[in-house]
């Protein structure tokens, strides 16, 4: 298990997705075949941008409240990631950036994970 995190270790620093270069979309996560002009397409993996805003969201109700937004990036691929701020903070439309946050930890004295959330763009 610990080379394949170690492989899958620049997926959880970075938002990377696929381009195909013959029909010019975006997808995420990173595809095999490009789902729009299916094995026509060339993809190629890219590095996606750190800013975009909020489509659509849910605030999920758990000890602690927090929210996961559908978020459309500047390249206008969309993505589903966890917001770092209050449930009443968000809005439709409103301006995010990625950010480095921790996600969790494997008990009290465990391993802490850290990956991308967002953030609002001040």
């Amino acid at each position: 298990m610990v080379p394949r995190s170690w492989r899958k270790i620049r997926y959880r620093y970075d938002v990377r997705g696929s381009y195909c270069e013959n029909c010019g979309s975006y997808h995420y996560p990173p595809r095999n075949f490009c789902p729009t002009c299916r094995r026509r397409g060339k993809l190629v993996e890219v590095l996606f941008p750190d800013e975009g805003k909020v489509v659509s969201y849910t605030v999920v109700r758990e000890k602690e409240p927090y929210v996961v937004a559908l978020i459309e990036l500047e390249n206008g691929a969309r993505i589903l990631s966890q917001l770092s701020c209050e449930p009443d903070e968000v809005e439709i439309g409103m301006r995010v950036r990625r950010a480095f946050r921790r996600y969790g930890e494997d008990g009290e004295e465990g391993i802490i994970h850290y990956g991308t959330k967002f953030v609002p763009a001040d």
